[in-house]
């Protein structure tokens, strides 16, 4: 069974298809990348399995369950969660504690209201492991205003990883990074697969081939072809429609 699938999913403004009857499915253990130009439809599709937009037509299941009219905190606490192209963290908070928070948005206790939230050993477990996978331990009480954007980057997986989910959805992560800082997050994506369905949303396309599984293009919200890095880089629509003409 997919760890996420959605069939026929089409996101309408007006007359615009944003995203036109897109099927796509996400398997465990494997990365999915979706690439296209600027206005393809990426960010709406990814909008869009995450619940943030609803759509206008079509489905989206998780683990096999009907999830299309779940709102976005409902999937997030199901397991699916996500990045965001830009940085969407505490910025006066230390690492720590942005990633606590993030855990106990997802274990949240407010019957124990005699207790600080800081004491929850369930969420400060989350925020310590998340940390680790991410690399952030040796930063952990440094506020989050003090990382570097590769740092920062690092941060909001890490808090997507503090809610425990089994499927992510990554939309730009290597934004804006030097070729470092851009090794690291490609390293901490191929020691995510082993426990996690992840779709992947970049425009790097040396990291794109050099990580995913399968590879999802759009053109004009649709889908113009999918399958294997291989399969993809030789499609002679590809190359005319994204890759310039090169294989």
């Amino acid at each position: 069974m997919s760890a996420l699938m959605a069939q026929g999913l089409s996101r309408r403004f007006g007359a615009l298809a944003a995203v036109d009857a897109v099927s796509i499915t996400l398997d465990a253990k494997r990365i999915h990348a979706v690439i296209g130009t600027n206005g393809a439809g990426k960010s709406t599709l990814i909008n869009l399995l995450s619940g943030e937009l609803p759509p206008s037509s079509g489905t989206v299941t998780l683990d096999g369950q009907d999830i299309t009219r779940w709102s976005q905190p409902k999937r997030a606490h199901a397991g699916l969660n996500r990045s965001y192209q830009r940085n969407n963290v505490f910025l006066p908070l230390s690492v720590r504690e942005n990633c606590r928070l993030a855990a106990q948005a997802r274990h949240p206790a407010p019957w124990k209201f005699w207790q600080s939230a800081q004491a929850c050993r369930l969420s400060q477990g989350r925020a310590d492991d998340a940390m680790e996978r991410a690399g952030l331990s040796a930063v952990a009480a440094r506020p989050a205003a003090s990382l570097s954007h590769g740092q920062k980057r690092q941060l909001e997986v890490a808090m997507c990883l503090a809610t425990a989910p089994r499927v992510l959805l990554l939309d730009e992560p290597l934004a804006g990074m030097g070729a470092e800082e851009s090794q690291r997050m490609l390293d901490l994506m191929q020691a995510l697969r082993s426990d996690h369905a992840i779709l992947l949303v970049e425009h790097d396309m040396d990291a794109v081939f050099a990580v995913a599984d399968t590879i999802t293009v759009m053109v004009n919200g649709a889908v113009l072809a999918s399958g294997t890095p291989a399969q993809v880089r030789t499609d002679p629509q590809v190359q005319h429609a994204y890759l310039g003409g090169h294989a």
